[in-house]
């Protein structure tokens, strides 16, 4: 197995030296929190959040994308939506803005976006969502990807030849989330499809669902032998876990996960680099932030409960300070 991943789109080719890859995730990875999570992952690909490609097309959400060259490291901008001109024209803003890649989603189970054509429903609309991949990479010179399911409501609709299309049509890459558009995020994730799909496609396939931990990724490493892992639920709230996966990926040593009073700081570095970009709305934005990293530790519940009912900046931090000097009469808390 190569030590990278390589994408050849019609005018660039993108090599990507890591094998674990942040899932874009909605109302998450944004400029501020892929920049926390580059700092344990300096050669991941982190994806935006994903982006509506007529909304972009009509001025909003053009911050989601804005100087993404200007980011270390790689990053991709994932696009839904069911109109092939509409997702081409927003792809050619992502790529004028710094994307390493264009991501299509076909996977997203969520019924506003499906009910409208995107996400997971362009699974049952196999014609249009071989047009979409063929019209985006004319459009652009950067390689083209596809991120979908199993399914949409069982295992037995011949997702095999769906993936075939795709690859044919121009997708560079593929990853696959080892449930149907039915199942959610219920159950588990079947990597053992991924792995049978793994043996059919020639271009790169990603496994997607249930990796939280180092354990995992390896465990599902060798179930499929796909050529990376895209991490989504399992980041929340520890932007190090790219990192970690990484290291135990690669089979170093030394990773250093953060100590509780590290954590704890991290909060408040997040919300002042919010606060610093977004205002009062900031601090909106840390509390679910907030309720994903205060677990796990003496008396953390008390203490999210009064983060997150906090009416400040200021009051977070006093919370945090306070509960820090209090974990340090026992440092056996802190290691």
């Amino acid at each position: 197995m190569s030590s990278v991943i390589k994408l050849k789109g019609k005018g660039l080719t993108r090599i990507i030296k890591s094998k674990v890859i942040l899932s874009p995730l909605a109302g998450v990875t944004d400029k501020i929190f892929r920049k926390l999570v580059r700092r344990w992952a300096p050669d991941s690909l982190l994806f935006t959040e994903m982006i509506n490609a007529t909304s972009l097309k009509k001025g909003y959400g053009t911050g989601k994308i804005k100087q993404l060259e200007l980011e270390e490291g790689p990053v991709g901008v994932q696009i839904f939506d069911n109109r092939p001109y509409a997702v081409s024209e927003a792809a050619k803003l992502a790529e004028d803005s710094g994307a390493f890649l264009i991501d299509i989603n076909m996977g997203c189970p969520v019924k506003k976006i499906s009910k409208k054509g995107g996400g997971s429903a362009l699974i049952k609309d196999r014609l249009l969502a071989i047009e979409l991949v063929k019209r985006v990479s004319k459009a652009v010179e950067i390689p083209i990807t596809v991120k979908t399911r199993l399914g949409w409501d069982n295992k037995e609709e011949n997702i095999e030849e769906f993936l075939l299309n795709l690859q044919d049509s121009g997708a560079t890459m593929v990853t696959i989330h080892g449930r149907t558009r039915k199942e959610g995020f219920a159950g588990t994730a079947d990597w053992e499809m991924i792995g049978k799909i793994k043996k059919l496609l020639e271009i790169p396939v990603i496994a997607n669902g249930d990796i939280k931990n180092p354990k995992d990724a390896l465990n599902c490493f060798n179930q499929t032998n796909a050529d990376g892992l895209m991490i989504g639920r399992g980041i929340l709230g520890s932007p190090w876990k790219i990192g970690e996966i990484d290291y135990a990926i690669k089979k170093q040593k030394g990773f250093k996960e953060p100590n509780i009073e590290e954590r704890l700081l991290l909060i408040i570095e997040h919300l002042d680099e919010l606060i610093k970009e977004k205002g009062d709305h900031g601090l909106l934005i840390a509390r679910k932030h907030i309720s994903w990293t205060c677990k796990n530790f003496s008396g953390a519940t008390k203490l999210r409960n009064n983060l997150v009912r906090a009416i400040d900046a200021e009051e977070v931090k006093e919370l945090i300070n306070k509960t820090i000097e209090s974990l340090k009469t026992d440092q056996k808390l802190l290691a």
